[in-house]
């Protein structure tokens, strides 16, 4: 038996020194293009978010740097985080529906996911119902989609793009009618298609939530906790006058 043990492991044995019990994976952090919670700007990771996975795990056993986390498209990046283990993913809005796919810290700030339509079309929407005669635009596997669905929307009646720029430049022209998006990061995307936000107008609210970080269900108990608590800390923690760390982030954006 002992001739199988590895020499690392029987040269401790042999010292007497503790063997160590198997820590866990590094943990892997996807995020895409969703500002102002989690963007690039001039290839630097930005955003509420970002900055607040970065703030709170400084102090931590793993501190979080910018290098750690990947932007990638929404749904390859959702895809992964269903499948792949150690993965983290964010800003990821919390439903009934996504609950038991992932594990949850946070919140990282409330969210508004609404139904955008050009002010000069006049659209109002009162139930799904209304939504039939629509063409609306969404992201794949992103959660205006996914409300869409779940409120029986026709998939025929979905246009796709990865692209939330691509997505408000269709909305300018008239290819689609609706877009269904986080209202905040929507009227962001407005702007840098240069278009004016002022043109266009929330018809319908689909969900207010909250966004949060979406841990592959097989990442480990003590790892979801300890950012949960980092979290929590940075909530109390004092920043500028009259306002905690956590409010600091948000101001910074918002």
């Amino acid at each position: 038996m002992i001739k199988r043990l590895r020499p690392a492991l029987l040269l401790l044995l042999c010292l007497g020194l503790p063997v160590s019990a198997e820590q866990p994976a590094p943990l892997s952090y996807l995020t895409e293009a969703y500002p102002p919670y989690n963007y690039s700007d001039d290839n630097i990771l930005r955003g509420i978010a970002v900055d607040l996975l970065i703030s709170a795990t400084q102090h931590t056993s793993k501190p979080v740097t910018r290098s750690q986390i990947r932007l990638q498209p929404w749904p390859r990046a959702y895809r992964t985080a269903l499948s792949k283990p150690d993965t983290v993913l964010f800003s990821t809005t919390r439903t009934e529906e996504r609950e038991k796919l992932f594990k949850w810290a946070g919140p990282i700030a409330t969210t508004r996911v609404v139904l955008l339509a050009r002010k000069s079309k006049q659209i109002r929407i009162e139930s799904a119902a209304d939504l039939q005669q629509y063409r609306i635009g969404t992201v794949p596997d992103d959660i205006g989609e996914q409300l869409l669905l779940a409120m029986g929307v026709s998939e025929k009646q979905l246009k796709h793009s990865a692209n939330a720029i691509a997505l408000a430049q269709q909305l300018q022209v008239g290819r689609i009618d609706l877009w269904a998006y986080e209202e905040n990061v929507a009227r962001w995307f407005l702007s840098n298609a240069k278009l004016e936000p002022d043109d266009f107008e929330s018809v319908y609210l689909l969900k207010q939530g909250e966004l949060w970080f979406a841990f592959n269900p097989q990442v480990s108990d003590v790892q979801v906790s300890e950012l949960q608590q980092a979290i929590d800390n940075l909530r109390q923690q004092p920043g500028r006058v009259g306002k905690t760390r956590y409010d600091d982030i948000l101001l910074d954006y918002l």
